[in-house]
C-alpha cells in the first residue's frame, strides 16, 4: 500500500475515549487537523489508536504544525459504511526526519519560504512503499530449458 503522509496543523484534541471488548480494553483519541486546499481550509478528524499511541500525543498541543503518517480504512454496519483516518506517526513538521521514504524526503528537501510552505501544507503526499527498479536486461532473463517437459 502506498504512504499517506499530510503536513497540518492541530486545531483541537477531543477526549480520550476507552472500553472493553472481547479483545481486552481499548483507547483511543481524536483530534481535528487542518490543512490548506488551495484558498480554503480544509479539517479532518483523525485518531490514534492504544494506550501508548494516546500516551505520545499528549505531547503535542493545539496550534503545533504536524507531519502525519496515517491509513484510512473503511467498514460496513448495518448498510452504512464507517471511515476512519489512523495515524500511525505523528511528528512536529520541522523535527528532523526518522524514516528514510519518499514522502518524508519530500518534506524535508521542501523550501523553508514560508509562502511556499502553504503549497507544501495543501497537499496530501502519497508515495508507493516500493523504490523505483531498473528495467530488466537480457541478463535477468531466465535460461531457456534443454528439454520440453510441459506439465499437461
Amino acid at each position: 500500500m502506498a504512504a499517506l503522509e499530510l503536513q497540518c496543523k492541530l486545531t483541537r484534541k477531543l477526549a480520550v475515549q476507552s472500553g472493553q471488548s472481547q479483545r481486552g480494553t481499548w483507547s483511543k483519541q481524536d483530534f481535528i487537523v487542518e490543512y490548506q486546499d488551495g484558498k480554503f481550509p480544509v479539517q479532518i478528524c483523525m485518531n490514534v489508536w492504544g494506550d501508548e499511541k494516546v500516551r505520545e500525543f499528549e505531547n503535542f498541543q493545539v496550534g503545533d504544525r504536524l507531519r502525519i503518517a496515517f491509513v484510512p480504512s473503511s467498514r460496513e454496519f448495518n448498510g452504512k459504511w464507517y471511515t476512519d483516518i489512523r495515524a500511525y506517526r505523528i511528528e512536529r513538521a520541522d523535527a528532523p526526519v526518522q524514516q528514510p521514504n519518499a514522502p518524508a524526503q519530500a518534506y524535508a528537501q521542501a523550501p523553508q519560504d514560508p509562502s511556499s510552505q502553504e503549497v507544501l501544507y495543501s497537499r496530501v503526499r502519497v508515495a508507493s512503499a516500493q523504490s523505483q527498479a531498473p528495467a530488466p536486461s537480457f541478463n535477468d532473463m531466465p535460461a531457456e530449458p534443454d528439454d520440453d517437459d510441459l506439465p499437461f
